[in-house]
């Protein structure tokens, strides 16, 4: 049987492998570099650059959100109020302020399954317009009557967005 080493604080045996196999793990590991690097590295020195690089990632919040939100417009050919919504809004959309914050992308009904949005139910009509944050469904717009009715309805699903990136002054 192996040897082992010690006994654990709750008085129970340490099972370990044997002496040469975890000297062979060892070895192993202090040849990776992130092994070495970290294990160099005063314990001041690795706390400071974990606090910077929170400090990063919170203020980079905004901005991160931003890139991942989107609208995604499932459509089909020969979809009548696809073609509405394209000369209506379509047009100028890219143009818009929304379109700044969501960045749309045109997904074909057939290939829901491939988006890649975890979708809160099927899309059965188009056009159907899905506001994602991150991946997952915020809301949805189902059909297409109106430019005021789309723009309304839009609004409202922006204002559900988890965080608003800051706008910049003018």
């Amino acid at each position: 049987s192996g040897s082992t080493q010690g006994d654990r604080n709750d008085n129970s045996p340490a099972v370990t492998a044997p002496v040469s196999d975890r000297d062979d793990t060892i070895r192993g590991l202090a040849y990776t570099c992130d092994f070495v690097y970290v294990y160099h590295m005063k314990s001041g020195v690795f706390a400071r650059i974990v606090a910077v690089t929170a400090f990063a990632v919170l203020m980079l919040g905004g901005a991160v959100v931003a890139q991942a939100s989107e609208l995604l417009m499932f459509e089909q050919a020969g979809c009548v109020y696809c073609k509405h919504w394209n000369h209506d809004v379509g047009a100028l959309y890219d143009k818009t302020d929304e379109a700044k914050l969501l960045p749309l992308r045109r997904v074909d009904i057939q290939d829901q399954k491939t988006s890649g949005v975890a979708l809160a139910s099927p899309v059965r009509f188009t056009p159907t317009f899905v506001v994602v944050d991150n991946g997952h469904e915020v809301g949805r717009i189902t059909g297409y009557n109106s430019d005021d009715m789309f723009w309304g309805l839009l609004d409202a699903l922006v204002a559900k967005l988890p965080r608003l990136p800051q706008a910049s002054p003018t």
